[in-house]
Protein backbone atom coordinates (compact mmCIF):
# COMPACT_ATOMS: atom_id res chain seq x y z
CA UNK A 1 0.00 0.00 0.00
CA UNK A 2 2.85 2.62 0.94
CA UNK A 3 4.27 1.66 -2.24
CA UNK A 4 1.30 2.11 -4.66
CA UNK A 5 0.47 5.68 -2.09
CA UNK A 6 4.39 6.85 -3.06
CA UNK A 7 3.76 5.60 -6.75
CA UNK A 8 0.50 7.63 -7.09
CA UNK A 9 1.81 10.55 -5.36
CA UNK A 10 5.11 10.65 -7.84
CA UNK A 11 2.26 10.74 -11.00
CA UNK A 12 0.56 13.56 -9.39
CA UNK A 13 3.27 15.25 -8.82
CA UNK A 14 4.51 14.65 -12.71
CA UNK A 15 0.92 15.69 -13.32
CA UNK A 16 0.82 18.91 -11.78
CA UNK A 17 4.53 20.20 -13.23
CA UNK A 18 3.15 19.77 -16.87
CA UNK A 19 0.11 21.32 -15.96
CA UNK A 20 -0.37 24.99 -16.27
CA UNK A 21 0.65 27.13 -13.14
CA UNK A 22 -3.00 27.79 -11.70
CA UNK A 23 -4.26 31.61 -12.49
CA UNK A 24 -6.58 33.71 -10.58
CA UNK A 25 -8.93 34.97 -13.12
CA UNK A 26 -10.40 38.40 -13.53
CA UNK A 27 -13.21 40.11 -15.94
CA UNK A 28 -12.02 43.93 -15.96
CA UNK A 29 -14.13 46.19 -18.02
CA UNK A 30 -11.93 49.58 -18.80
CA UNK A 31 -12.05 52.15 -21.28
CA UNK A 32 -9.68 54.04 -23.67
CA UNK A 33 -9.89 57.55 -22.90
CA UNK A 34 -11.38 57.19 -19.33
CA UNK A 35 -9.32 59.34 -17.02
CA UNK A 36 -10.04 56.89 -14.15
CA UNK A 37 -8.86 53.83 -16.02
CA UNK A 38 -5.84 55.51 -16.60
CA UNK A 39 -4.42 55.18 -13.31
CA UNK A 40 -5.76 51.82 -13.20
CA UNK A 41 -4.58 49.96 -16.55
CA UNK A 42 -0.85 50.22 -16.25
CA UNK A 43 -0.77 48.87 -12.83
CA UNK A 44 -2.99 45.97 -13.96
CA UNK A 45 -1.60 44.88 -17.27
CA UNK A 46 2.35 45.86 -16.65
CA UNK A 47 2.63 44.70 -12.86
CA UNK A 48 -0.41 42.65 -11.50
CA UNK A 49 -0.35 40.35 -14.66
CA UNK A 50 2.77 38.73 -13.59
CA UNK A 51 2.62 39.58 -10.20
CA UNK A 52 0.30 37.09 -9.33
CA UNK A 53 -0.05 34.93 -12.05
CA UNK A 54 -3.40 36.22 -13.65
CA UNK A 55 -5.47 35.35 -16.54
CA UNK A 56 -7.53 38.70 -17.15
CA UNK A 57 -10.01 38.84 -19.41
CA UNK A 58 -10.40 42.29 -20.46
CA UNK A 59 -13.00 43.99 -22.24
CA UNK A 60 -12.45 47.79 -23.50
CA UNK A 61 -15.90 49.16 -23.82
CA UNK A 62 -14.98 52.93 -25.53
CA UNK A 63 -13.84 52.23 -28.72
CA UNK A 64 -15.14 48.16 -28.63
CA UNK A 65 -19.13 49.62 -28.77
CA UNK A 66 -19.79 45.77 -28.57
CA UNK A 67 -17.97 45.29 -25.38
CA UNK A 68 -20.27 48.06 -23.56
CA UNK A 69 -23.49 45.86 -23.85
CA UNK A 70 -21.51 43.20 -22.10
CA UNK A 71 -21.71 45.42 -19.02
CA UNK A 72 -25.17 45.57 -19.20
CA UNK A 73 -25.42 41.88 -19.18
CA UNK A 74 -22.80 41.41 -16.09
CA UNK A 75 -24.78 44.06 -14.13
CA UNK A 76 -28.37 42.88 -15.17
CA UNK A 77 -26.98 39.19 -14.31
CA UNK A 78 -24.88 40.39 -10.99
CA UNK A 79 -25.63 43.77 -10.27
CA UNK A 80 -22.07 44.72 -10.73
CA UNK A 81 -22.75 48.33 -11.02
CA UNK A 82 -21.90 50.24 -14.74
CA UNK A 83 -19.25 52.24 -13.75
CA UNK A 84 -15.24 51.90 -14.88
CA UNK A 85 -12.76 50.57 -14.47
CA UNK A 86 -14.77 47.54 -12.80
CA UNK A 87 -12.46 44.56 -11.58
CA UNK A 88 -14.75 41.05 -11.27
CA UNK A 89 -13.57 38.21 -9.07
CA UNK A 90 -17.19 36.35 -8.42
CA UNK A 91 -20.95 36.81 -7.62
CA UNK A 92 -20.20 38.73 -5.07
CA UNK A 93 -16.41 40.18 -5.09
CA UNK A 94 -15.77 42.92 -7.32
CA UNK A 95 -14.55 46.25 -6.77
CA UNK A 96 -15.30 49.84 -8.85
CA UNK A 97 -13.39 52.69 -8.97
CA UNK A 98 -9.47 53.70 -9.59
CA UNK A 99 -9.13 54.57 -5.50
CA UNK A 100 -10.91 51.42 -4.38
CA UNK A 101 -9.05 49.21 -6.88
CA UNK A 102 -5.48 50.57 -6.72
CA UNK A 103 -6.11 50.19 -2.53
CA UNK A 104 -7.76 46.68 -2.49
CA UNK A 105 -7.13 44.79 -5.54
CA UNK A 106 -4.04 43.13 -4.40
CA UNK A 107 -5.87 41.74 -0.93
CA UNK A 108 -8.12 40.33 -2.95
CA UNK A 109 -6.60 39.18 -5.50
CA UNK A 110 -4.80 36.99 -2.70
CA UNK A 111 -7.95 36.09 -1.12
CA UNK A 112 -9.18 34.46 -4.01
CA UNK A 113 -6.42 32.27 -4.72
CA UNK A 114 -7.05 30.43 -7.86
CA UNK A 115 -11.09 31.19 -8.98
CA UNK A 116 -12.95 30.46 -11.51
CA UNK A 117 -13.64 33.06 -14.49
CA UNK A 118 -17.55 34.44 -13.69
CA UNK A 119 -18.84 34.29 -17.28
CA UNK A 120 -22.57 35.33 -17.80
CA UNK A 121 -23.94 31.79 -17.93
CA UNK A 122 -21.26 29.92 -15.95
CA UNK A 123 -18.19 29.79 -13.65
CA UNK A 124 -14.81 28.13 -15.47
CA UNK A 125 -11.50 27.70 -14.10
CA UNK A 126 -9.05 29.87 -16.62
CA UNK A 127 -7.35 26.57 -17.58
CA UNK A 128 -10.24 25.71 -18.55
CA UNK A 129 -12.06 28.48 -20.83
CA UNK A 130 -13.38 28.03 -24.04
CA UNK A 131 -12.95 31.71 -25.59
CA UNK A 132 -15.35 30.95 -28.52
CA UNK A 133 -18.37 31.29 -25.61
CA UNK A 134 -16.91 34.77 -24.89
CA UNK A 135 -18.94 37.84 -26.43
CA UNK A 136 -17.78 40.37 -27.57
CA UNK A 137 -13.90 40.90 -28.56
CA UNK A 138 -12.15 40.82 -25.48
CA UNK A 139 -8.57 40.17 -24.79
CA UNK A 140 -6.63 37.69 -22.49
CA UNK A 141 -4.08 38.52 -21.03
CA UNK A 142 -1.74 35.88 -19.23
CA UNK A 143 1.82 37.04 -17.77
CA UNK A 144 3.86 37.87 -20.91
CA UNK A 145 1.18 36.97 -23.65
CA UNK A 146 -2.20 38.46 -25.18
CA UNK A 147 -4.71 36.12 -27.21
CA UNK A 148 -7.66 39.07 -28.56
CA UNK A 149 -10.75 37.06 -29.72
CA UNK A 150 -11.52 37.09 -32.94
CA UNK A 151 -15.27 36.19 -34.89
CA UNK A 152 -13.95 32.80 -36.50
CA UNK A 153 -13.81 29.07 -33.93
CA UNK A 154 -10.75 28.42 -32.73
CA UNK A 155 -10.24 25.20 -30.90
CA UNK A 156 -10.17 25.64 -27.25
CA UNK A 157 -7.57 23.39 -26.87
CA UNK A 158 -5.38 25.64 -29.02
CA UNK A 159 -6.59 28.46 -27.23
CA UNK A 160 -5.01 26.97 -24.11
CA UNK A 161 -1.91 26.13 -25.53
CA UNK A 162 -1.61 29.58 -26.90
CA UNK A 163 -2.08 30.98 -23.08
CA UNK A 164 -0.48 28.75 -21.00
CA UNK A 165 1.27 26.07 -22.86
CA UNK A 166 5.17 26.03 -23.61
CA UNK A 167 5.32 24.75 -26.68
CA UNK A 168 2.84 27.47 -28.73
CA UNK A 169 4.97 28.15 -31.27
CA UNK A 170 4.61 24.90 -32.65
CA UNK A 171 0.19 25.35 -32.75
CA UNK A 172 0.87 28.45 -34.46
CA UNK A 173 3.40 27.10 -36.94
CA UNK A 174 0.38 25.39 -38.25
CA UNK A 175 -1.05 28.30 -38.79
CA UNK A 176 -0.86 30.88 -41.95
CA UNK A 177 0.35 33.79 -39.95
CA UNK A 178 0.42 37.74 -40.38
CA UNK A 179 2.36 40.07 -38.86
CA UNK A 180 -0.06 41.95 -36.26
CA UNK A 181 0.37 45.70 -34.13
CA UNK A 182 2.35 44.07 -30.93
CA UNK A 183 1.15 47.34 -28.89
CA UNK A 184 -1.84 46.59 -26.90
CA UNK A 185 -3.30 50.16 -25.84
CA UNK A 186 -5.08 50.92 -22.34
CA UNK A 187 -6.45 54.36 -21.52
CA UNK A 188 -3.28 56.65 -21.22
CA UNK A 189 -0.95 54.43 -22.86
CA UNK A 190 0.57 50.52 -24.21
CA UNK A 191 1.82 47.40 -23.52
CA UNK A 192 4.49 46.31 -26.46
CA UNK A 193 5.57 42.82 -26.65
CA UNK A 194 8.21 41.44 -28.84
CA UNK A 195 5.91 39.73 -31.14
CA UNK A 196 2.40 39.65 -32.67
CA UNK A 197 0.74 37.39 -35.62
CA UNK A 198 -3.05 37.28 -36.97
CA UNK A 199 -3.87 33.87 -37.47
CA UNK A 200 -7.39 31.96 -37.58
CA UNK A 201 -8.39 34.94 -40.28
CA UNK A 202 -8.97 37.36 -37.55
CA UNK A 203 -7.54 36.19 -34.03
CA UNK A 204 -4.47 38.16 -32.72
CA UNK A 205 -2.03 36.85 -30.51
CA UNK A 206 1.50 38.92 -29.27
CA UNK A 207 3.71 37.29 -26.72
CA UNK A 208 7.50 37.57 -25.56
CA UNK A 209 10.31 35.41 -26.17
CA UNK A 210 11.60 33.52 -28.87
CA UNK A 211 9.80 34.54 -32.14
CA UNK A 212 8.92 33.14 -35.81
CA UNK A 213 9.81 33.78 -39.33
CA UNK A 214 6.78 35.60 -40.64
CA UNK A 215 6.64 36.88 -43.98
CA UNK A 216 7.29 40.65 -44.28
CA UNK A 217 4.14 43.36 -44.80
CA UNK A 218 2.29 45.65 -43.63
CA UNK A 219 0.80 44.90 -39.98
CA UNK A 220 -2.35 44.35 -38.99
CA UNK A 221 -3.78 46.48 -36.60
CA UNK A 222 -5.97 45.64 -34.26
CA UNK A 223 -8.94 44.33 -34.66
CA UNK A 224 -12.14 46.18 -34.73
CA UNK A 225 -16.03 44.66 -33.59
CA UNK A 226 -18.82 44.21 -36.01
CA UNK A 227 -20.56 47.73 -34.68
CA UNK A 228 -18.45 50.29 -35.94
CA UNK A 229 -16.87 52.11 -33.27
CA UNK A 230 -17.94 55.76 -32.67
CA UNK A 231 -15.05 58.40 -33.89
CA UNK A 232 -15.49 60.95 -31.64
CA UNK A 233 -11.46 62.85 -32.53
CA UNK A 234 -11.20 65.72 -32.19
CA UNK A 235 -10.86 67.68 -35.56
CA UNK A 236 -10.46 71.95 -35.73
CA UNK A 237 -13.01 72.16 -38.20
CA UNK A 238 -15.88 70.67 -35.88
CA UNK A 239 -14.68 73.02 -32.90
CA UNK A 240 -14.08 75.99 -35.36
CA UNK A 241 -17.81 75.33 -37.10
CA UNK A 242 -19.43 75.39 -33.48
CA UNK A 243 -17.93 78.76 -32.55
CA UNK A 244 -18.63 80.24 -36.14
CA UNK A 245 -22.48 79.17 -35.08
CA UNK A 246 -21.76 80.36 -31.69
CA UNK A 247 -20.61 84.01 -32.78
CA UNK A 248 -23.17 84.39 -35.64
CA UNK A 249 -25.67 84.51 -32.95
CA UNK A 250 -28.40 86.88 -33.13
CA UNK A 251 -28.98 87.11 -29.77
CA UNK A 252 -24.99 87.50 -28.36
CA UNK A 253 -24.96 90.58 -30.95
CA UNK A 254 -28.33 92.02 -30.01
CA UNK A 255 -26.61 92.57 -26.55
CA UNK A 256 -24.02 93.92 -27.41
CA UNK A 257 -25.29 96.54 -29.42
CA UNK A 258 -27.62 97.76 -26.48
CA UNK A 259 -24.66 98.06 -24.45
CA UNK A 260 -22.80 100.17 -26.95
CA UNK A 261 -25.87 102.18 -27.25
CA UNK A 262 -26.13 102.92 -23.68
CA UNK A 263 -22.64 103.94 -23.71
CA UNK A 264 -22.47 106.39 -26.43
CA UNK A 265 -26.09 107.99 -25.07
CA UNK A 266 -24.09 108.56 -22.21
CA UNK A 267 -20.50 109.55 -23.67
CA UNK A 268 -21.86 110.48 -27.28
CA UNK A 269 -18.64 112.58 -27.58
CA UNK A 270 -16.24 110.29 -26.00
CA UNK A 271 -15.53 107.48 -28.77
CA UNK A 272 -12.71 106.12 -26.65
CA UNK A 273 -15.79 104.66 -24.16
CA UNK A 274 -16.88 103.01 -26.74
CA UNK A 275 -13.73 101.39 -27.19
CA UNK A 276 -13.11 100.21 -23.73
CA UNK A 277 -17.07 99.48 -23.04
CA UNK A 278 -16.63 97.33 -26.12
CA UNK A 279 -13.09 95.50 -24.63
CA UNK A 280 -14.50 94.95 -20.96
CA UNK A 281 -17.88 93.52 -22.35
CA UNK A 282 -16.24 91.33 -24.31
CA UNK A 283 -13.50 90.47 -22.36
CA UNK A 284 -16.43 89.72 -19.46
CA UNK A 285 -18.30 87.30 -21.88
CA UNK A 286 -14.82 85.64 -22.89
CA UNK A 287 -14.06 84.59 -19.23
CA UNK A 288 -17.06 83.49 -18.21
CA UNK A 289 -18.03 81.12 -21.16
CA UNK A 290 -14.31 79.87 -20.58
CA UNK A 291 -15.60 78.63 -17.02
CA UNK A 292 -19.14 77.65 -18.44
CA UNK A 293 -16.98 75.40 -20.86
CA UNK A 294 -15.29 73.75 -18.58
CA UNK A 295 -17.96 73.08 -16.50
CA UNK A 296 -20.17 71.66 -19.98
CA UNK A 297 -16.79 69.10 -20.16
CA UNK A 298 -16.57 67.88 -17.26
CA UNK A 299 -19.86 67.00 -16.68
CA UNK A 300 -19.39 65.08 -19.68
CA UNK A 301 -16.69 63.57 -18.31
CA UNK A 302 -18.45 62.79 -15.11
CA UNK A 303 -21.38 61.25 -17.38
CA UNK A 304 -19.33 59.06 -19.57
CA UNK A 305 -18.15 56.98 -16.77
CA UNK A 306 -21.61 55.43 -17.17
CA UNK A 307 -20.18 53.51 -19.53
CA UNK A 308 -23.03 52.87 -22.48
CA UNK A 309 -23.72 56.73 -22.31
CA UNK A 310 -20.12 57.05 -23.41
CA UNK A 311 -21.11 55.44 -26.78
CA UNK A 312 -24.25 57.60 -27.16
CA UNK A 313 -23.13 60.74 -25.82
CA UNK A 314 -21.60 61.70 -29.35
CA UNK A 315 -24.90 60.10 -31.45
CA UNK A 316 -26.73 62.21 -28.83
CA UNK A 317 -25.01 65.30 -29.59
CA UNK A 318 -25.23 64.64 -33.58
CA UNK A 319 -28.86 64.55 -33.23
CA UNK A 320 -28.92 67.75 -31.11
CA UNK A 321 -26.83 69.78 -33.45
CA UNK A 322 -29.32 68.48 -36.44
CA UNK A 323 -32.33 69.52 -34.41
CA UNK A 324 -30.83 72.61 -33.82
CA UNK A 325 -29.83 73.41 -37.57
CA UNK A 326 -33.72 72.33 -38.41
CA UNK A 327 -34.71 75.22 -36.15
CA UNK A 328 -32.56 77.92 -37.24
CA UNK A 329 -33.22 76.83 -40.94
CA UNK A 330 -37.14 77.24 -40.17
CA UNK A 331 -36.06 80.80 -38.43
CA UNK A 332 -34.34 81.44 -41.64
CA UNK A 333 -37.72 80.46 -44.05
CA UNK A 334 -40.54 81.88 -41.47
CA UNK A 335 -39.02 84.15 -38.29
CA UNK A 336 -40.15 84.36 -35.14
CA UNK A 337 -38.39 86.26 -31.97
CA UNK A 338 -37.49 84.14 -29.08
CA UNK A 339 -36.66 80.80 -30.69
CA UNK A 340 -35.25 78.40 -27.99
CA UNK A 341 -31.96 78.22 -28.09
CA UNK A 342 -31.23 80.69 -30.35
CA UNK A 343 -32.36 83.70 -29.15
CA UNK A 344 -33.08 85.76 -26.11
CA UNK A 345 -36.66 84.40 -24.73
CA UNK A 346 -39.00 87.77 -25.42
CA UNK A 347 -39.92 87.76 -21.67
CA UNK A 348 -36.22 88.29 -20.32
CA UNK A 349 -35.27 91.38 -22.94
CA UNK A 350 -36.77 94.08 -20.84
CA UNK A 351 -35.30 92.93 -17.82
CA UNK A 352 -30.74 92.59 -19.77
CA UNK A 353 -31.96 96.01 -21.62
CA UNK A 354 -32.98 97.70 -18.40
CA UNK A 355 -30.30 96.56 -16.89
CA UNK A 356 -27.74 97.42 -19.67
CA UNK A 357 -29.29 101.15 -19.93
CA UNK A 358 -27.62 102.25 -16.67
CA UNK A 359 -23.68 100.83 -17.95
CA UNK A 360 -22.21 104.67 -17.38
CA UNK A 361 -18.31 103.26 -17.92
CA UNK A 362 -15.95 100.34 -18.95
CA UNK A 363 -16.11 99.10 -15.80
CA UNK A 364 -20.06 98.97 -16.01
CA UNK A 365 -20.02 96.68 -18.86
CA UNK A 366 -17.50 94.45 -17.49
CA UNK A 367 -19.88 93.84 -14.62
CA UNK A 368 -22.72 94.04 -16.71
CA UNK A 369 -21.14 91.40 -19.42
CA UNK A 370 -20.18 88.69 -16.17
CA UNK A 371 -23.81 89.07 -15.79
CA UNK A 372 -25.54 89.15 -18.83
CA UNK A 373 -24.14 85.42 -19.80
CA UNK A 374 -26.47 84.18 -17.36
CA UNK A 375 -29.14 85.84 -19.81
CA UNK A 376 -26.72 84.71 -22.71
CA UNK A 377 -26.61 81.30 -22.41
CA UNK A 378 -30.27 80.19 -23.28
CA UNK A 379 -30.00 81.26 -26.71
CA UNK A 380 -25.78 80.68 -27.03
CA UNK A 381 -25.53 76.93 -25.09
CA UNK A 382 -26.62 74.58 -27.81
CA UNK A 383 -23.15 74.83 -29.96
CA UNK A 384 -21.57 74.77 -27.06
CA UNK A 385 -22.47 72.02 -25.35
CA UNK A 386 -22.12 69.91 -28.75
CA UNK A 387 -18.35 71.56 -28.46
CA UNK A 388 -18.29 70.68 -24.93
CA UNK A 389 -19.21 66.94 -25.58
CA UNK A 390 -16.86 66.08 -28.06
CA UNK A 391 -14.03 68.24 -26.11
CA UNK A 392 -15.23 66.13 -22.96
CA UNK A 393 -13.27 62.86 -24.86
CA UNK A 394 -9.99 64.92 -23.90
CA UNK A 395 -8.05 65.09 -20.58
CA UNK A 396 -9.37 68.22 -18.39
CA UNK A 397 -6.47 69.99 -18.61
CA UNK A 398 -6.25 69.53 -22.39
CA UNK A 399 -9.72 70.79 -23.25
CA UNK A 400 -8.23 74.11 -22.22
CA UNK A 401 -6.71 75.41 -25.31
CA UNK A 402 -9.94 74.38 -27.72
CA UNK A 403 -11.93 76.45 -24.79
CA UNK A 404 -9.79 79.50 -25.35
CA UNK A 405 -9.90 79.00 -29.36
CA UNK A 406 -13.63 78.09 -29.28
CA UNK A 407 -14.16 81.52 -27.03
CA UNK A 408 -12.06 83.86 -29.12
CA UNK A 409 -13.51 82.96 -32.42
CA UNK A 410 -17.18 83.56 -30.11
CA UNK A 411 -16.19 87.18 -29.15
CA UNK A 412 -15.01 88.01 -32.59
CA UNK A 413 -18.04 89.69 -33.67
CA UNK A 414 -18.44 91.63 -30.83
CA UNK A 415 -14.21 93.18 -31.11
CA UNK A 416 -15.27 93.98 -34.73
CA UNK A 417 -17.90 95.52 -33.78
CA UNK A 418 -16.43 97.09 -31.37
CA UNK A 419 -13.34 98.47 -33.09
CA UNK A 420 -15.74 98.97 -36.11
CA UNK A 421 -17.41 101.87 -34.28
CA UNK A 422 -14.32 103.62 -32.49
CA UNK A 423 -12.95 104.05 -35.60
CA UNK A 424 -16.08 105.55 -37.68
CA UNK A 425 -17.01 103.01 -40.01
CA UNK A 426 -20.09 102.44 -39.06
CA UNK A 427 -22.58 103.86 -35.94
CA UNK A 428 -23.90 101.45 -33.71
CA UNK A 429 -27.38 101.82 -35.13
CA UNK A 430 -26.07 101.02 -38.53
CA UNK A 431 -25.00 97.79 -36.89
CA UNK A 432 -28.36 97.06 -35.13
CA UNK A 433 -30.03 97.98 -38.08
CA UNK A 434 -27.70 95.79 -40.50
CA UNK A 435 -28.60 92.81 -37.84
CA UNK A 436 -32.55 93.12 -38.25
CA UNK A 437 -32.13 93.48 -41.63
CA UNK A 438 -30.26 90.09 -42.16
CA UNK A 439 -31.28 88.17 -39.23
CA UNK A 440 -32.74 85.65 -41.48
CA UNK A 441 -29.56 84.96 -42.99
CA UNK A 442 -27.48 84.35 -40.16
CA UNK A 443 -30.61 81.66 -39.25
CA UNK A 444 -29.71 80.31 -42.89
CA UNK A 445 -26.15 80.62 -42.11
CA UNK A 446 -26.08 79.01 -38.41
CA UNK A 447 -28.76 76.40 -39.43
CA UNK A 448 -26.94 74.88 -42.50
CA UNK A 449 -23.64 74.78 -40.67
CA UNK A 450 -25.29 73.13 -37.38
CA UNK A 451 -27.44 70.71 -39.80
CA UNK A 452 -24.71 69.47 -42.06
CA UNK A 453 -22.27 69.26 -39.07
CA UNK A 454 -24.78 67.24 -37.53
CA UNK A 455 -25.50 64.51 -40.14
CA UNK A 456 -21.46 64.09 -40.73
CA UNK A 457 -21.22 63.06 -36.82
CA UNK A 458 -24.07 61.12 -36.65
CA UNK A 459 -23.33 58.83 -39.53
CA UNK A 460 -19.49 58.86 -38.49
CA UNK A 461 -17.84 60.86 -41.50
CA UNK A 462 -15.90 63.14 -38.63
Amino acid sequence: MKMKAKILMLILGFLFILSPAQATCVVYFTGIGCPHCAKTDPVIFEDLVNKYNLTIIEYEIYQTPGNGEIMWQYDSTYHTGLGIPLVIFDETKYIIGDLPILRNIESVIEEVNHNQCLLLNKKVYPEALDLNELPGIPKIWVKDRVLVKGNTYLSPEIARKLLYGKDFLQILKKFELEKADACMPYSGGEVCFEHAVKFNQDWIFAWNGEGLNVSAGASTPMPTPNATPQKTELTLGKIVSLAVVDAINPCALAVLTLMLVAIMSYNPKKKYKVLLAGLAFSFSVYVMYLLYGLIIVKFFQVVSQLVLAKFYIYKGLACFAILLGIFNLKDAIKYKPGGLLREMPLSWRPKVKKIISGITSPLGAAFVGIFVTVFLLPCTMGPYVIAGGILSALEFLKTLPWLLLYNLIFISPMLAITFIIYLGYTTVENVSGWKERNIRWLHAIAGSIMFSLGLLMFFGFI
